[in-house]
């Protein structure tokens, strides 16, 4: 078991199918948790560190992401801040099946389902404009009923049509059914996931998607949003970071388990997925999300 296991949030979806928050800094809402439902979280003020999933990364004022069902995440403001904030983030949280039947009865807005299967992994919306995020989520908070609902589509759509997605953690990955494109390409991400330390080419991903080379070169990059072989490394990385987070075993033998052949290799593509060496990350995720251990334990 994990040693920054997340804490579960229950959302009482009883009454509302959508439920909006904004809060201060600090505020006991800024915890390592999950929850069944997707979030959209704008960072309103400050800057520091976000964590979603296994990915760690900046964030600043103006900052919009979504994350997916069960994905866990944090947002840390930097110690530079010493005063209270009023208003950190807004937020809006609601549930795969409300957009699943949204889209039943509605065709036309199924087009927002591959962003949802991205969001799985969370997704970061770079360069959106903060101002109008904001007005979206103020016109979410200030209206009830059927036309927060209304107010609520708006903005999916929007996010929707912007061409800057930035998917962050290796850890929650699309899983689509029946034969579709996306579905044959799903077929290999689960494979990779579930046989990351083997040998895999891009040649036997191909012939295992039904595709040619070309083809599936081409479709992984629009489903996955990476080239076959960075995204073999992500799901590596991605289980190393696992690994970090939850043991105390040496570096090397994190590479060796997560399928790297030598350190070096592993340390290179570890710092170009994430940004920060292995003991960097590790020390990062502890210091940070259980603030009370000591990094060097």
């Amino acid at each position: 078991m994990s040693i920054i296991a997340p804490e579960i949030e229950m959302v009482d979806r009883s009454t509302r199918s959508i439920r909006y928050l904004e809060h201060g800094w600090p505020s006991e809402l800024c915890r390592w948790h999950a929850h069944e439902e997707y979030e959209l979280h704008l960072v309103v003020e400050t800057r520091g560190k976000a964590f979603v999933g296994d990915y760690i990364g900046d964030f600043k004022e103006g900052d919009l992401f979504m994350t997916g069902p069960n994905l866990p995440h944090n947002w840390i403001t930097d110690q530079v801040w010493s005063e209270p904030v009023e208003t950190r983030d807004m937020l809006v949280q609601f549930s795969h099946d409300s957009v699943e039947k949204l889209a039943e009865g509605f065709p036309e807005f199924s087009q927002v389902a591959h962003m949802l299967q991205l969001a799985q992994s969370g997704i970061q919306f770079e360069g959106f404009n903060p101002t109008f995020a904001r007005g979206h989520l103020e016109s979410i908070r200030d209206t009830k009923g059927a036309e927060r609902i209304l107010a609520f589509v708006r903005f999916l759509v929007r996010l929707n049509e912007h061409a800057e997605k930035k998917t962050l953690s290796a850890t929650k990955l699309i899983k689509p059914q029946g034969d579709s494109k996306h579905a044959r390409i799903g077929k290999v991400v689960d494979y990779l996931v579930e046989n990351f330390k083997e040998e895999f080419s891009v040649a036997q991903a191909a012939d295992m998607a039904g595709m040619t080379h070309v083809t599936f070169s081409r479709n992984f990059q629009t489903v996955t949003g990476n080239g076959f072989v960075e995204f073999v490394n992500r799901v590596r990385i991605g289980q190393a970071c696992g690994m970090l987070y939850a043991t105390d075993e040496q570096v090397t033998m994190i590479a060796q388990k997560a399928g790297f052949k030598n350190l070096a290799n592993f340390n290179r593509h570890f710092l170009k997925v994430k940004g920060m060496t292995p003991s960097e990350y590790r020390d990062t995720a502890r210091k940070d999300l259980v603030p009370n251990m000591d990094p060097a334990s």
